[in-house]
């Protein structure tokens, strides 16, 4: 163990990686709970999203460990679980199952591009304007999904938009939102999860006193269960390969493949995981375990894994090598057999998270240049469209034609690269396709 994590090189410890991967793990395990409340929403049995959310956690985490040998977890992504069901699911209208293909192909096409090095022509390409516009953009989305499933927003014709009568379940979720935010706020470990279990516990006399206002009521189901592995293979390679399918596949490789990137520069530039090069330390094999995970998920049933930025909790605390994301990936294993106690918790408590990641993801406007119009405008319509058209593939098209729209207008279109044009064609691709 010592030879291979090189314990010593990396001045660390068993003991201390042990405790950095628990600590990671805690940071990070609320995605067992509300990966399957949003891809429930798609139609999808809750018991079976759980099982293959641990699936995906934990051996797409051990890989990371064990082959790019880096301190950091992987599970399905948010954002990408939001695209699944949101845009691609009930806004698209195709069915969970082709896409689960869709995400297969793209993990297969992210496979690709890490071991051919084609990422790297693709990282250049996109500006970078955009590429903090979109996180800050799905950010919101997620967070306007909590909000509706709190009850907090709501539809009103008169203002497309409204807040919600402030019912017990309603004051429930503020309660959540309040105390989760003051334990993050104080740096309490494993805040997320904590501040869901006890919503949860909040919210379980609601079924009792108003027996309307939590659907369904809250009731306890049981400690363990078997794991339900009705998901595995049943995606649809075939349908999911149909050109109206590609925006759906593209988005999942572009969302993917940057959030990681960003996931791994981040986490090396703060820690120092860095190679000679000063580039992030093995981010080849880095980027080859996402894009398994990715095309894991789609085999077993869950929207794509992605590195997980909140493995920084993990590093601070000493974690510098694949030992700590081993540990993190074998802890989530005892979660295949929970899923009648983690079922009972409802939408209003994970609505918190929901918010609470949105606020954690719009951090990068901060380095967006909002003097520099035709860049600062591409950008903002990327952010804003996401939300308000509810699909993260609009808000990354229309960013890109504007961009590339107001550099040609205002005489730069050279400076675009040709990777960046054959990009440009595919949205307008994809905006074609849509028409039809």
């Amino acid at each position: 163990m010592e030879s291979y994590f090189e314990l010593k090189k990396n001045n660390t410890t068993v003991k201390t990686e042990v405790l950095a991967g628990l600590t990671s793990f805690l940071a990070t395990a609320y995605i067992i709970v509300v990966n399957p409340s949003i891809l429930s929403q798609a139609g999808m049995p809750f018991s079976g999203v759980l099982t293959a959310t641990v699936l995906v956690s934990f051996f797409s985490s051990v890989m990371m460990g064990l082959y790019a040998r880096n301190p950091i977890l992987v599970a399905p992504g948010m954002g990408l679980n939001a695209f699944f069901t949101f845009s691609a699911v009930l806004g698209m209208g195709i069915t969970w199952q082709v896409a689960l293909g869709a995400v297969f192909w793209s993990g297969i096409i992210f496979l690709l591009l890490s071991l051919f090095n084609v990422r790297t022509l693709i990282v250049k390409a996109i500006p970078r304007p955009l590429r903090y516009a979109i996180a800050a953009g799905i950010g919101l989305f997620i967070t306007l999904i909590g909000f509706a499933n709190a009850g907090f927003l709501v539809a009103n014709p008169a203002t497309i938009i409204g807040i919600g009568a402030l019912s017990p379940a309603v004051l429930t979720f503020l309660g959540g939102l309040l105390l989760m935010a003051i334990l993050i706020t104080r740096n309490v470990t494993g805040a997320i999860l904590l501040g869901i279990v006890l919503t949860t516990l909040a919210a379980y006399p609601l079924g009792r006193w108003w027996a309307t206002e939590v659907d369904p009521v809250i009731t306890w189901q049981g400690l363990v269960s078997a794991p339900d592995f009705s998901l595995i293979l049943q995606l649809d390679l075939v349908n999911s390969l149909q050109f109206s399918i590609f925006p759906v596949i593209f988005a999942f490789v572009f969302t993917d493949l940057f959030d990681s990137l960003s996931t791994f520069v981040g986490l090396a530039e703060a820690a120092n995981l860095t190679d000679e090069h000063g580039e992030p330390r093995n981010v080849k094999r880095s980027l080859a375990t996402d894009a398994v995970a990715t095309t894991l998920a789609g085999l077993v049933g869950s929207s794509p894994g992605t590195a997980y930025i909140e493995s920084a909790v993990g590093i601070e605390a000493g974690g510098r090598t694949g030992l700590t994301a081993v540990v993190g990936g074998l802890l989530f294993l005892p979660f295949l057999f929970l899923a009648p106690l983690l079922s009972m918790i409802p939408a209003i408590a994970t609505a918190p998270a929901l918010v609470l990641v949105g606020a954690f993801m719009v951090r990068p406007v901060v380095k967006i240049n909002w003097l520099k119009m035709e860049e600062a405008i591409p950008a903002f319509l990327a952010m804003v469209l996401i939300p308000f058209t509810y699909s993260i593939s609009q808000g990354i098209i229309w960013g890109f034609l504007s961009w590339a729209a107001l550099k040609v207008a205002t005489g730069k279109g050279r400076s675009m690269s040709p990777t960046l044009w054959v990009i440009v064609g595919f949205c307008v691709l994809a905006l074609v396709m849509q028409s039809y």
